[in-house]
């Protein structure tokens, strides 16, 4: 039995591979349908996980948004949401967040061991603070105390940095990907991975499907290394 959850990333980027625009600000790339099937997955998770960086410039609840699909869970004994993690290596979450102000459940904020206590004692009234890592958070031991509290589907919103660290240390087991009709362009505006890049091996994927959803293109990818790509 794997000692990590089953992870997979989930995002809308343009037909140029942008997520966001250079301000780095939530961009309608989809449309219903498949904020439906964004729906679907989360139900389907026991927990959905975002970087600070998009708490920043979406403000997302990650919610389940279907009455009938939150009836489901409860239903099988379940919350009505999964849990709503952030990846916070200085524990910046503002107490105000729509993480925190919408709907029922669990919520977890990792941090660092260099998060200033006194922010980590804030957000410690309205989360539970998970601490891995020296300066910045340790996402291997994140995932293996996760899958410690019964974590075993994990699903990820993103942002681009937290889509890197994952894939870079081999974290990731499939990546959902909608791409838009549209061009965002702009050199600085976020892909759906930045961070360091790779500077030798890549990180390969296999094609599991491909269909045309409204007037964009779903893909999904089995990612085929799980290796350290910072070793390849």
């Amino acid at each position: 039995m794997p000692a990590r959850p089953f992870v997979f990333i989930n995002a809308a980027m343009s037909a140029d591979g942008k997520i966001a625009t250079i301000e780095r600000k939530q961009t309608r790339i989809s449309g219903k349908l498949d904020f439906d099937r964004m729906d679907e997955l989360r139900a389907a998770s026991d927990a959905v996980m975002v970087g600070i960086g998009t708490v920043f410039s979406d403000n997302p609840s990650l919610t389940v948004k279907s009455e009938k699909r939150k009836e489901k869970r409860c239903a099988e004994g379940l919350p009505e949401n999964p849990v709503r993690l952030v990846v916070d290596s200085m524990a910046r979450t503002p107490i105000d967040a729509d993480i925190f102000k919408k709907g029922e459940g669990k919520r977890i904020i990792a941090v660092s061991q260099s998060a200033p206590r006194e922010k980590v004692k804030q957000l410690g009234k309205y989360a539970e603070i998970i601490p891995a890592g020296e300066k910045t958070v340790n996402l291997e031991k994140l995932l293996l105390e996760l899958k410690a509290r019964g974590i075993k589907r994990l699903m990820v919103e993103g942002g681009a940095t937290l889509n890197w660290g994952l894939i870079s240390a081999g974290l990731v087991d499939e990546i959902y990907t909608f791409i838009g009709n549209i061009i965002i362009g702009g050199k600085t505006a976020p892909t759906l991975v930045d961070g360091d890049g790779c500077t030798g091996g890549f990180c390969k994927l296999e094609l599991i499907s491909c269909e045309r959803l409204e007037d964009g293109v779903l893909i999904r990818w089995k990612v085929q290394s799980q290796k350290d790509v910072h070793n390849l």
